[in-house]
């Protein structure tokens, strides 16, 4: 099916939470979030809900749910009209489902990243159809490796030319969502009067001090043995909430902003994402990604401050560990692309909390291959398994001691006109059966220190955790 996208210019605002707390309500909403004006790099923030069809892959199967509504907008108790179930690769059935959008130009065509897609989130456990790695941790949530839906519309804020746009696959959804949005009252409010509230326990790990270090040492074993040479290893961090997550996210997204940030309610909970990393973007035939690894922790005063991201600049063993995956991610686009090229290599990029080393790699994608194949060849982003790629995730599956989820996965959009821009999901949060979980981790290398490496796990999350224990804590029992 191809077909010719319909745009609509809508009343702009700053305020995109604003835009979210109104489609809310509707069937699968989803927030792709730029934190903008505090992210350098957010100009972008795309939202969608109702999608026509929603894609969930759980153990070997991908159920596929159809929603028929004549007026495109669907509430979120609506059922599917239609189900069907796949036992193929999830990534074949997402590629069987995606429509293709007329190759002629629009007028706002090349002003938008997004003209209705498929959104949403692949789990880290995805890679479990992809890579040959032996199954040691327990299945333990409910929650779906792979949730994406195809959506007929999105609504785009473009916060450089302070415009706002709905894109739509014909005129009557633009209508319905538009006309849907004028008629809402302002349900932000309802988030910030204190009637939608959120309480949180203190946060624990799945691991102290010292069983970190022991696996550590088993790492670093691996390492002299030849068996890999780079291994990201987290720590899980949960705790007990009561309320919605959406109070949360708005909380953590203003004092900690990231540029790839985004928002997903769930069944049961929701991904809560401040992420800082892009995994994959791609413009037409033209491909990006831009792997962290290299971090130092932020300090109160400036010239500390300045020091210490200098010092994570000059840090041979920080460049050495950003050169192993900027090396495994070549390595992995050069299966879907060609003129594969690093424009950009240890860059220091500061956030909130912490500093990151940054490099960007950029390709051409082959002929023949598309967006779907590009994030197939290069899932999960080798920037949160390490080096070599398969030997890594085994030395994690046999470690961490639970599974990680929409943690390290990856969210984001394909966009039927052939665009693409999706996030490493770290400094993200998984919310499920009112328990909700942070990870920390990092890569630890030959010559990486056990308790560097531990208090940089703690360095990543503690804004978030801290932020959520200090704004909504628990009545005392």
């Amino acid at each position: 099916m191809s077909f010719e996208p319909f745009v609509t210019e809508i009343e702009y605002t700053p305020d995109a939470s604003a835009y979210f707390a109104q489609l809310h309500p509707l069937k699968h909403p989803i927030w792709l979030d730029s934190c903008h004006p505090a992210t350098q790099s957010g100009r972008y923030d795309i939202f969608a809900a109702c999608p026509s069809h929603y894609l969930q892959t759980f153990a070997d199967s991908t159920q596929v749910d159809t929603y028929s509504c004549a007026s495109g907008l669907t509430k979120s108790n609506t059922k599917a009209s239609h189900q069907c179930l796949y036992r193929q690769d999830p990534f074949e059935v997402l590629a069987r489902h995606l429509p293709t959008l007329n190759t002629k130009r629009t007028e706002h065509e090349c002003k938008l990243p997004i003209y209705g897609g498929a959104l949403g989130f692949w789990g880290y456990d995805l890679a479990r159809y992809l890579v040959p790695v032996k199954e040691q941790i327990e299945q333990t949530s409910q929650l779906p490796d792979m949730a994406v839906g195809l959506y007929p519309w999105t609504l785009v804020l473009d916060h450089t030319a302070e415009k706002a746009y709905i894109s739509a696959v014909n005129k009557a959804s633009t209508e319905a969502i538009t006309g849907y949005l004028s008629s809402q009252n302002n349900l932000k409010s309802i988030l910030e009067n204190g009637s939608n509230p959120f309480i949180i326990n203190k946060f624990e790990s799945n691991l102290n001090a010292k069983h970190y270090f022991e696996k550590f040492d088993i790492i670093q074993n691996h390492i002299r043995e030849g068996d890999c040479y780079q291994v990201n290893f987290a720590q899980r961090f949960s705790s007990q909430y009561k309320g919605d997550p959406l109070t949360a996210y708005l909380h953590l997204r203003a004092i900690n902003p990231a540029p790839f940030a985004a928002f997903i309610p769930l069944e049961d909970g929701a991904i809560l994402s401040l992420s800082p990393e892009r995994f994959i973007a791609a413009q037409q035939d033209k491909v990006t990604t831009s792997p962290i690894k290299g971090t130092a922790a932020r300090k109160d005063n400036l010239k500390a401050d300045q020091l210490a991201g200098q010092q994570l600049l000059d840090s041979p063993k920080d460049q050495a560990e950003n050169l192993m995956i900027v090396d495994l991610l070549r390595n992995d686009l050069s299966q879907t692309c060609r003129h594969v090229k690093v424009p950009q290599l240890f860059e220091l990029q500061s956030f909130t909390n912490v500093h990151h080393l940054v490099s960007t790699i950029e390709a051409q994608l082959k002929p023949g291959q598309s967006c779907v194949d590009v994030l197939r060849s290069a899932f999960p982003g080798g920037s949160i398994t390490g080096a070599p790629k398969i030997r890594a995730m085994e030395v994690i599956e046999s470690l961490e001691s639970h599974r990680r989820g929409p943690y390290c996965g990856s969210i984001g959009y394909i966009s039927y006109c052939g665009n693409m821009d999706t996030n490493i999901a770290i400094r993200t949060l998984v919310a499920e059966d009112h328990e909700i979980s942070c990870w920390g981790g990092g890569g630890i290398v030959a010559d990486s220190e056990a308790e560097s490496e531990y208090n940089e796990t703690l360095a990543k999350v503690d804004i978030l955790l801290r932020a959520l224990e200090g704004e909504f804590p628990a009545p005392q029992q």
